[in-house]
């Protein structure tokens, strides 16, 4: 495993308080959240350098809207 290394990260308290209810709805730390969050978007954004186009589906509709990344 690399070694780890620390980072201290400023939130609102908005934002602070949609990490701490993704937390308990993911049963994570709010590390483990913030770890997820960086993969994935290292995911989506790979994907959108290499040209494609990621989209969300609505399960019911099958509606589908592009996900566009700021």
């Amino acid at each position: 495993m690399s070694a780890k290394k620390t980072m201290t990260l400023n939130l609102t308290d908005a934002e602070m308080s949609v990490l701490e209810q993704m937390a308990v709805a993911k049963d994570l730390t709010k590390t483990g959240v913030l770890r997820q969050a960086l993969k994935l978007y290292q995911l989506i954004d790979t994907r959108i350098a290499s040209g494609e186009k990621v989209f969300v589906e609505n399960a019911l509709t099958k509606e589908k809207a592009e996900l566009a990344i700021l």
